[in-house]
C-alpha cells in the first residue's frame, strides 16, 4: 500500500462519521515552538496555510495529504496564538481561493474573515453549579428561560455605539435574570456569523464565538458568572443550514463538500443558504464535534437546535418539482433524521445531564422519544402550536373571543404527547409584528392587563417557559437588533407592574411543585371549566403527580368584565387562598379580588365549590390554605 492510499488512524473516526471530538485534531493547535494545522479538503490539488506569520504570502507553508483521509496536515514554526490565518486552496474548478478554517476556535472581528490561532484556557469557578446540574433531573424540574440577543440586550448606544463585551454582560445579565426568577438564559447564536442582521442564524464559525463581544475566554468568563449565580446557559445552535459567503464552507475545496451539489437538496429557498449533506460521514463528525465543543469547552448546559422542521422534510418550503424524494419515494429526509438521532445519542451518552431542545413546528412523531424507540431523542420540543393559537386568541377583541374558545382549550388534546416548551420568542416581535403589548387589543390599561393574562396563562400551563428578552418590560415597539432594550420602562408606570408580575410568576412556578413536577404527565392537568364560552372564563387544576404538595387551581377571565360570585368546583375541603393575582395594584391592576369563599355545594362534577371574585382580564392562582406553601408576595 502506497503512502497516498494508506489510511491515517488519526482521522479514522472522522472519516467514519463517528468522531465526536474532531476539534482535538482538526484546525489549528498551538504547541511549544509553533502551530500544527489540519484541514479536510479531499478534492484540493494543493493546500497552503498563510497568515500574519508569513506576511500573507505563499511562503513555504505547504501542507501534505494525510494518506487517503482527505485531510491535509502541516506545521508552521512561526505561527503563534493570536496570529490570523487562512488556508489557500488550489482546485480544478475554482483555481486559487482562501478559506477560513472550518474548525477555527476564534475568528477575526467581522467584516474581516480570517481565522485566529487560539490557545484559550479558563479556570472555572462553577463546580457547585455543575454538581447541581448533575444531581437535578430535567423531567419534573422548573425550567424558565430568558432568551437573549447579546448585541441588543446591553448594547452601548452612545457616540461609540459599540457592542458589549461578554465579561461586561455577565454580571448585569446574571443580576437581572436572577432578580426575575428565570432558571436559564438562552443565547441566540453566538457562533461567528458575518451578517449581524442574521442574529447568528447564518453561522460560518461552528467552533468560534463571535468576536463582536470579545474572545473565547471572555465568553467562558460570562458563562462562569451566570453559573455562579445559579443560572443555566442554553446555546442556540444551527446545523440546519449555512451561508454561502466566499470565505466559508460553501464549495469549500472546489466541490460541494459540506453541502449537497443538487440545489433541490442543497439550497434553502427561505434563507438563501446551503443545506448540509447529512449523509456524508465527515459532515456528521464536523457537526457533532461542534456540539460537543460548546458543551465541553464552554460548559454550556443545553443546545437548542434551530429549524428542525426544515431538516426533517425534503419538501420543506418547496413546490412540486423542486425537491427529490428519498429512496422510498417519501418526503422525509432520512439522512437528517439519522443525524439528529446520532446527535442526541452522543449528547446523552457523553453528558447525560445536558439537555437538548428542538424548534420543530410540525407534528413529526416522537421528537422527544428516545432513538431506540424510534424517536429523535430531544429533551424537549418547542410547542409552536400553543404559541400561534394563544396569540391568535389574545389578539382578538374580547367581545369576539367567545367564538374562538377552542384556540385555548385545544392544546389539552396533545399537551402530553411530547415534552414541551412554551415559547414566546424573538420571532413573535420582529418584522413589523409589533411588541407583544402592541399586539394586545384595547386601551393601554387593557393592553397591559391582556399581557399579564398572557403570561399568567403561559406560566400555569404544563410545559417549560421561554420569554424573549424585554418581554418583562412590556416594550411599546417591536425588537430591533440595531438598538438596545428600552430600559427606561423598567420602573415606568404600568410597565413596572408587568415586570413584577413576571417575577411573581417565576417565584410561584418554582415554589409550587404542582406547576412543574408533572409537566409531562397528563395526571397533572385537569379541566374544571373548559366550556364557558359565554363568559370567556377558563379554570383548570394543576397537580403534583408525586402527591407531595398541594394542588393549584387557575382561573382565567379573558374579558374586561369582572365577575362577582363566580363558582368553580373543587374536591379539596376547607379554606382556599389566593397564591397569585395579576390584578393586584403592584402589578398595575385594580385590586378587585376579595376573599375566597368555600361553598359546600357540588359543581363541575366535584364535591364542593368556591365562590370567587374574578377580576377583569384576570388570572387567579389558588391553593388550599390547609396545605401551607411559601409566600410569593
Amino acid at each position: 500500500m502506497s503512502d497516498a492510499t494508506r489510511p491515517d488512524n488519526r482521522f479514522w473516526y472522522f472519516n467514519e462519521g463517528t468522531d465526536r471530538r474532531a476539534y482535538r485534531t482538526m484546525g489549528a493547535h498551538a504547541r511549544g515552538g509553533g502551530t500544527d494545522f489540519a484541514l479536510w479538503a479531499p478534492n484540493a490539488r494543493e493546500v497552503r496555510v498563510v497568515g500574519d506569520f508569513d506576511g500573507w504570502g505563499d511562503g513555504d507553508h505547504g501542507m501534505e495529504p494525510s494518506g487517503s483521509s482527505g485531510v491535509w496536515t502541516g506545521s508552521v514554526t512561526a505561527a503563534a496564538p493570536g496570529d490570523r490565518y487562512k488556508f489557500r486552496l488550489v482546485s480544478d474548478t475554482l483555481g486559487t481561493v482562501d478559506r477560513a478554517d472550518p474548525f477555527a476556535r476564534r475568528a477575526e472581528l467581522p467584516p474581516a474573515t480570517a481565522s485566529v490561532i487560539d490557545d484559550t484556557t479558563h479556570t472555572w469557578g462553577d463546580d457547585a453549579w455543575m454538581a447541581h446540574r448533575a444531581a437535578t433531573p430535567f423531567v419534573g424540574a422548573p425550567v424558565s428561560i430568558y432568551e437573549v440577543h447579546l448585541g441588543s440586550w446591553g448594547r452601548t448606544v452612545g457616540a461609540e455605539g459599540r457592542f458589549p463585551n461578554y465579561r461586561e454582560l455577565g454580571e448585569a445579565l446574571a443580576a437581572h435574570v436572577a432578580a426575575h426568577g428565570f432558571t436559564h438564559v438562552e443565547l441566540m447564536p453566538v457562533t461567528e456569523h458575518p451578517f449581524y442582521g442574521s442574529w447568528g442564524y447564518q453561522t460560518t464559525g461552528y467552533f468560534a464565538p463571535t468576536a463582536r463581544h470579545g474572545t473565547p475566554g471572555d465568553l467562558m468568563a460570562m458563562i462562569d458568572t451566570l453559573h455562579r449565580a445559579g443560572i443555566g446557559v442554553i446555546l442556540d445552535w444551527v446545523p440546519s443550514h449555512f451561508p454561502t459567503d466566499a470565505h466559508a464552507l460553501a464549495q469549500f475545496d472546489g466541490t460541494h463538500l459540506f453541502e449537497h451539489a443538487d440545489p433541490r437538496e442543497g439550497y434553502h429557498p427561505d434563507w438563501n443558504s446551503a443545506i448540509f449533506n447529512y449523509g456524508r460521514d465527515e459532515v456528521r463528525s464536523f457537526l457533532i464535534s461542534s456540539a460537543m465543543y460548546w458543551l465541553e469547552q464552554f460548559h454550556v448546559d443545553a443546545l437548542r437546535v434551530d429549524a428542525v422542521a426544515s431538516m426533517l422534510y425534503r419538501d420543506y418550503s418547496r413546490d412540486e418539482g423542486e425537491w427529490i424524494p428519498n429512496q422510498y419515494g417519501g418526503r422525509e429526509n432520512l439522512e437528517a433524521i439519522d443525524f439528529l438521532r446520532q446527535l442526541t445519542t452522543a449528547v446523552r451518552e457523553e453528558h447525560p445531564d445536558v439537555t437538548t431542545y428542538a424548534e420543530e413546528s410540525t407534528a413529526f412523531p416522537g421528537v422527544t422519544r428516545p432513538p431506540e424507540e424510534g424517536g429523535l431523542g430531544f429533551s424537549s420540543k418547542w410547542d409552536m402550536g400553543w404559541m400561534h393559537d394563544t396569540l391568535s386568541y389574545l389578539r382578538r377583541d374580547p367581545i369576539h373571543r367567545r367564538y374562538h374558545h377552542d384556540e385555548l382549550t385545544f392544546r389539552a388534546v396533545y399537551a402530553f404527547s411530547e415534552r414541551y416548551t412554551l415559547p414566546l420568542s424573538h420571532d413573535e416581535v420582529v418584522h413589523g409584528k409589533g411588541s407583544l403589548l402592541d399586539q394586545m387589543p384595547g386601551d393601554r390599561w387593557q393592553q397591559l392587563a391582556n399581557l399579564r393574562l398572557l403570561y399568567g396563562y403561559q406560566w400555569t400551563q404544563p410545559g417549560r417557559k421561554l420569554l424573549f428578552m424585554g418581554g418583562e418590560l412590556a416594550p411599546e415597539r417591536d425588537w430591533s437588533h440595531e438598538a438596545t432594550l428600552d430600559w427606561s420602562l423598567h420602573d415606568a408606570p404600568g410597565h413596572e407592574g408587568v415586570r413584577r408580575w413576571v417575577a411573581e410568576l417565576n417565584r410561584l412556578y418554582r415554589h409550587e411543585p404542582a406547576l412543574h413536577v408533572g409537566d409531562d404527565d397528563p395526571r397533572s392537568f385537569d379541566w374544571v371549566v373548559g366550556d364557558d364560552r359565554a363568559n370567556s372564563v377558563f379554570a383548570y387544576l394543576r397537580r403534583d403527580t408525586t402527591g407531595g404538595s398541594r394542588p393549584v387551581l387557575v382561573v382565567l377571565n379573558a374579558t374586561p368584565t369582572p365577575y362577582e360570585d363566580y363558582r368553580v368546583g373543587v374536591d379539596t375541603a376547607g379554606a382556599w387562598q389566593v397564591l397569585a393575582d395579576n390584578d393586584r395594584q403592584e402589578f398595575g391592576g385594580s385590586d378587585f379580588v376579595g376573599g375566597v369563599h368555600p361553598v359546600e355545594e357540588p359543581l363541575h362534577g366535584r364535591a364542593r365549590s368556591l365562590s370567587l371574585r374574578v377580576p377583569p382580564l384576570g388570572v387567579l392562582v389558588l391553593g388550599p390554605s390547609a396545605i401551607p406553601g411559601p409566600s410569593v408576595a
